[in-house]
Formats: structure tokens, C-alpha cells, sequence
């Protein structure tokens, strides 16, 4: 399951998005300054960032761009990670952790930026909002303000009272929340292409259908074999599968766990309808430890993210599945149709901490977004690309980030995540 295609899963984002005129299927150069493998954001990213600083670049997807969890996520632009400021700083200490914190803010504006240079028609929406479900969950909202305000110098965040959260969210279930007004969101998949083609126009050939299916180092350089047989060079290798990294590189698969992640687009609600249930058009997640996020889209429709599998298998009859989580947020949509449902994988680690590093100064990777990548990938990629240019410090501190290998594979793994998971889904009920 969820593995890839010569075409995107049905998706609202891939019936919504002209589609590409073809694939990209030119074979690759037989040699490459870089070869990045995975055609997600973060590969992307490498890839523009590389071919403006003059490198040449290919990069091979082995299905289509975007095809994986970049093209199909909840396209929520939230600064962070998901392990969270805390636990960062527990693992790579203060001062690199507000480097990371500013980095974040930085890769938010480098996004905004990108979209406004290239034009790029992604349905950029300004606005987030974090709520909580629980009670006793409200003082982690105030923690955070708190936090930003301490420790970054941030005081943009504003608390919202219950009494005041229905200006923003429509919804009897939470009981308070926090506003990020340069947090955003967007089309993922139309952004993606326009990556894509800002990556195209630096220099750098992208290559879809192009899996990859093994890699050595070698005394001139890394090379790579194909799954049709052709062979290639080059001097640097980013590997940025994600949670399709397996066979192409088992020693990384083993850090992270594939877990299945679902979303849910009703049928149109029509505008009057989107404003009420959030009335400034911002995006919404909770934060209950497996949370749930929604936000209207362009064509007025709820789009409703957050459940998850760790044994793999859709949800039976997913579409019902998904329309009762979105009544339990909004009773008033009861009876609405869910015109589109779907999932995918995502990467996870053990511990939910980011996985970026290097093996000497030929092979490199990021991954570990753990749901939460639309602006980590850019991170990575800022923190991946200036140590493939020269300056490896601040993506060499990560390697004090111990990730465990899932114990007993993937299999045994998922098991224990499963039940794990169930404990924290039992927390988030009480």
C-alpha cells in the first residue's frame, strides 16, 4: 500500500491542479555534481538551492513529483518542528536551538518569497490558529506564548479566550487558542510544481519514473545503479526519500517508521458556509498529542486531516471515517458528503526528533518531518545545502540527535507504536 505510481493518488489537490504536460522521463545525465534522490519538498529545495550555487543537479523521483506526502498533506505553514523548542534544545542545547528557531522564521519568509518571486498561483492564505481540546491542555497554549516572548523576543502569538474563539473557529470542542498571524497556509501540489520549476530555471534536471536501486561510494565519487539498468556518477549524493527511503538506503529506513496519515475534503460548502465555520480563512490543528487539523480551501469545501495507521491498510470505508471526525469538530456539518478521502505515509522517528546529518562530505539526508515538514523541509535543506557548499556546523550539531533504530524492524515496530499510540489516544480522551 501507498507505495508509488505513474500517476498521483485521487487526491482533491491532484483534481484541482492542471496537470503536468507529461512526465518528466529523460534519462539522467551519466554523471552529476549532485544527485538527489526523492522529488519531495525537501529534495526540491536541494535542488534549487544547489543549481543557483552552480552546481549541476539532477534529481530522480521514482514516481511523480510530489507524489509522496509533500503533494497530498494538510499544506499548513507553521513554524517549528515537531519534537517542539523543548525537547530541540534538551538535545542540541540553547544557543543552537534559537538558531534553529530564527531559521525556522527565516525558511517561513523564504517560502513567502518564493511564491511571490515566481508568481506561483498556490492559494496562499495568511493566518493559524493552535486550539485545545482539553482543559488542562489551555496552560500549554499560554506556555508557549510565554516561551516565544522569552526566549525568541517573539510577541506576535496572541491567546484567544473561549469566549472569543468563535471569531476564529465555529466549533464547540475547544476551549481555547493561539494565533499565529504569519503562519499560513496553501495548495501544496500547486507549490510543489512551482518549486519544481524555480528549481528547473536555476539549472537543475528533474527525472521522474527514475528509481534508484542501489548506490556505493567509490574511489572517483558515489555511483548509483537504476532500476532499468542505467549507471551514473557524482561527486555529492542527498538522499530524500523519506518514508519511501527503504531499499534505496536500509540503514536510514530503520530510523523511521512509514505511518499511514489520512485526510478527508467535504462536499462544496459554499462561501458564506467556509466563514462561519472559520471566519478568517486560517488554518486550524489541536494539540492533542495525535492531532487533528483542518482549514477551508479555494473552492470552499473543509479539508480534515488527522487520523493515522501504524499497521498499515486504509481505514475501512475511509470517507466515513473521516466525515465523523469532521462532525465531532463541527456538529453542523452533519450529513455533509465527503467527495474526497485518502492517505499516504509519512516519516516518524522513535522519538519524534529530526534525522538530518552526513557521512563525510559525499552523502547527505534529512528526514524524521513527522508530519509536520512544510516548513522544516526548507530547514533542512538551508542547513543540508551550506554543508555541501563548505560550511558544515549547524547540520553537524544534529548529530548529537540520537534516533534509535524501531525495535524489531518495521513490523515489530508499527506493533509497538500501535499500542503506544493507543495509550496517547486514551490521554487525549480524559
Amino acid at each position: 500500500m501507498f507505495r508509488g505510481s505513474d500517476d498521483y493518488p485521487s487526491t482533491w489537490y491532484a483534481a484541482t491542479t492542471v496537470p503536468r504536460q507529461q512526465r518528466r522521463a529523460t534519462p539522467p545525465p551519466v554523471e552529476a555534481d549532485v544527485v538527489i534522490v526523492g522529488g519531495g519538498f525537501f529534495g526540491l529545495y536541494c535542488a534549487l538551492l544547489l543549481a543557483q550555487a552552480g552546481r549541476r543537479v539532477a534529481l530522480l523521483e521514482a514516481s511523480r513529483l510530489g507524489w509522496g506526502a509533500s503533494g497530498r498533506n494538510g499544506g499548513q505553514l507553521v513554524p517549528g518542528l515537531s519534537c517542539g523548542w523543548g525537547r530541540l534544545r534538551a538535545a542540541i542545547g540553547a544557543p543552537l536551538t534559537a538558531e534553529m528557531q530564527r531559521e525556522s522564521q527565516r525558511a517561513l519568509q523564504q517560502i513567502r518569497a518564493l511564491i511571490a518571486e515566481r508568481a506561483i498561483d498556490c492559494e496562499l492564505a495568511d493566518g493559524h490558529v493552535e486550539v485545545a481540546v482539553l482543559e488542562r491542555r489551555v496552560r500549554a497554549l499560554r506556555d508557549a506564548i510565554d516561551e516565544a516572548r522569552r526566549d525568541w523576543g517573539d510577541t506576535r502569538l496572541r491567546f484567544i479566550e473561549r469566549a472569543e474563539l468563535g471569531a476564529y473557529v465555529d466549533s464547540p470542542r475547544y476551549r481555547a487558542g493561539l494565533f499565529d498571524p504569519d503562519a499560513a497556509h496553501l495548495h501544496p501540489l500547486k507549490y510543489l510544481f512551482g518549486v519544481a520549476d524555480a528549481a528547473e530555471a536555476a539549472g537543475a534536471t528533474l527525472h521522474e519514473g527514475c528509481r534508484v536501486s542501489r548506490w556505493h561510494e567509490a574511489a572517483d565519487g558515489v555511483r548509483l545503479e537504476l532500476a532499468d539498468g542505467a549507471t551514473l556518477r557524482c561527486a555529492q549524493l542527498v538522499l530524500a526519500a523519506g518514508a519511501y527511503v527503504d531499499s534505496v538506503e536500509p540503514r536510514l529506513a530503520a530510523r523511521v517508521l512509514p505511518v499511514g496519515s489520512f485526510i478527508g475534503v467535504t462536499a462544496p460548502l459554499g462561501e458564506a458556509a467556509c466563514r462561519r465555520l472559520l471566519p478568517g480563512n486560517h488554518a486550524v490543528y489541536d494539540n492533542q498529542f495525535i492531532l487533528e487539523y483542518f482549514r477551508t480551501t479555494a473552492d470552499h469545501r473543509l479539508l480534515f486531516g488527522g487520523r493515522c495507521t501504524y499497521l498499515g491498510g486504509t481505514p475501512h470505508r475511509l470517507a466515513d471515517a473521516m466525515r465523523a471526525n469532521i462532525v465531532r469538530a463541527f456538529p453542523q456539518l452533519r450529513g455533509i458528503g465527503v467527495d474526497y478521502a485518502w492517505g499516504g505515509h509519512i516519516d516518524v522517528t522513535l522519538r519524534r526528533m529530526p534525522d538530518w546529518g552526513r557521512r563525510g562530505e559525499r552523502v547527505y539526508w534529512a528526514q524524521g518531518f513527522c508530519g509536520h515538514g512544510m516548513v522544516p523541509t526548507r530547514i533542512a535543506a538551508n542547513l543540508v545545502v551550506e554543508a555541501m557548499l563548505g560550511e558544515p556546523a549547524r547540520l553537524d550539531a544534529f548529530a548529537a540527535i540520537v534516533n534509535p533504530r524501531f525495535p524489531g524492524g518495521e513490523r515489530v515496530g508499527a506493533l509497538l507504536q500501535a499500542l503506544g499510540m493507543s495509550w496517547y489516544r486514551l490521554r487525549d480522551l480524559i
